[in-house]
């Protein structure tokens, strides 16, 4: 028997249940990640790297290291970025040994009570909950418009943070996404075909603009589009930060609503979030367990989530294949409003977790007399990760800042991106710098180009 087998520890025990020990045995150790990681490149240390959270991971599978507040630290101070994939040759899966290790932290491990309600109150409360969210937004909005946000300053680098966030959108840009919206080009004998769109969780609330413009974009290249009313969270937070159970409740839910209003199982799913399209196409690792059968003479949940999965899409992905572009190609001009030149800043997920690099260029490219630079250092993290630039505002400010230098050696007016929570993040940072440079989501870029823009934005 190989030594390592031999060692592997039983799935039901405390450790089992924490690591994946499979995947962590994938590491050959040959260190291409560390320069790649933006935690080892802060500190240096070696158990701040890929490779050597994965030992640390090994060591509490093969019961040599307690799983104590040290290794929940660590866990907690890597970004997941999933940068470290990119350049391994073994193609270790990081992000999803990183979600069963914290998944795993968050059951095994007793946390201080305060923590476990905020956890409750932000993933199983806020998240899924649609009222819950454009309340906790109304609230935050009015805490800006009278100032009360700025007593968050005395309450640390995390209440900074809080007071730091761009300012919430009037409520009139905040209405949701039509249900059903026609296809700007006239329908073919063939029919006219349907994608649906996701609206996300915080997206509506902080760039209902995004959404509006995503949906413009789906029309124009002869599309009908459908986004389901009752949808919330893909659960993609959830997984992120250790909550597989509401990350696979979560995706259930998706695949359900989804399928509901679909006008043919082949329909795209398009997604403008790069951290929520690239969980939903994982969604069938997330429910590869799980082969029980919703409705009478459905398939089992991996199967439905698996066949799901192919079918979503970034909206890049969508815009760039031969039948969306041409569509899109003819009528695009160079807008007015775009301060030139333009850089564009790959999202962590986008590039290292759905491998999509060249699409958002290529669009970018596509409107005439658009001057482009090319942003140093454009793959690396800008330290947004979901929510840790609030759980750790001070890393990731530090991450930022590298960004914008690289920002500044290139001279770039306006930043596109290809992420809420990357857009948020640029536009406070470029704020708190006193930077005068625009940021705009690639579909905002794209939409301010067509040639045919409603009045309402």
């Amino acid at each position: 028997m190989n030594p390592a087998q031999s060692m592997q520890p039983d799935r039901e025990s405390a450790s089992g249940a924490i690591i994946d020990y499979a995947r962590s045995l994938d590491c050959i150790h040959c260190g291409l990640c560390l320069n790649t990681c933006p935690t080892y490149r802060i500190t240096g240390a070696e158990p701040s790297s890929p490779r050597g959270r994965i030992h640390l991971m090994r060591a509490v599978a093969e019961d040599k290291l307690a799983a104590d507040d040290d290794f929940a630290e660590e866990l907690d101070f890597c970004l997941v970025c999933r940068h470290c994939e990119s350049v391994c040759p073994a193609g270790v899966e990081f992000g999803a040994m990183m979600e069963l290790a914290r998944d795993g932290l968050s059951r095994e491990k007793r946390s201080a009570v305060w923590i476990r309600l905020l956890r409750w109150l932000g993933f199983r409360v806020v998240l899924p909950n649609r009222f819950a969210l454009r309340a906790a937004a109304t609230l935050l909005g009015l805490a800006q418009a009278t100032g009360l946000v700025r007593l968050a300053r005395f309450f640390g680098a995390r209440g900074k943070a809080l007071a730091g966030l761009p300012a919430v959108p009037r409520r009139a840009e905040r209405r949701p996404l039509e249900p059903r919206t026609p296809a700007t080009l006239a329908t073919t004998d063939a029919g006219t075909p349907t994608a649906l769109i996701l609206a996300g969780c915080v997206m509506p609330e902080l760039l209902g603009r995004v959404n509006r413009a995503t949906q413009r974009l789906v029309n124009t290249c002869g599309f009908e589009c459908r986004s389901p009313e009752s949808h919330v969270c893909c659960g993609a937070l959830h997984a992120h930060n250790g909550d597989l159970e509401g990350a696979r409740r979560l995706a259930r839910q998706t695949i359900e609503l989804f399928e509901a209003a679909q006008g043919s199982p082949d329909d795209p799913v398009v997604v403008n979030s790069a951290g929520c399209g690239a969980h939903m196409k994982e969604y069938g690792r997330i429910l590869s367990d799980d082969d029980t059968v919703a409705k009478a003479g459905g398939a089992p949940w991996t199967e439905r989530a698996q066949s799901f999965a192919r079918r979503v899409v970034d909206l890049s992905e969508f815009l760039t294949t031969p039948e969306a572009n041409e569509a899109l190609r003819g009528r695009l001009t160079q807008p007015q409003d775009l301060a030139l030149p333009i850089a564009y800043d790959d999202p962590c997920h986008l590039c290292h977790g759905q491998s999509i690099r060249d699409e958002p260029r290529v669009l970018l490219d596509t409107i005439p007399d658009l001057e482009r630079v090319d942003l140093p250092n454009a793959e690396s993290c800008c330290g947004s990760a979901g929510i840790y630039s609030i759980l750790r505002p001070n890393d990731s400010n530090e991450l930022f800042d590298a960004k914008l230098t690289d920002l500044q050696s290139c001279n770039a007016r306006t930043l596109i991106t290809a992420n809420p929570g990357c857009q948020l993040q640029w536009q406070a940072g470029l704020a708190r710098a006193g930077a005068n440079i625009q940021v705009l989501h690639l579909a905002e870029a794209l939409d301010r180009a067509l040639t045919e823009q409603p009045n309402t934005r």
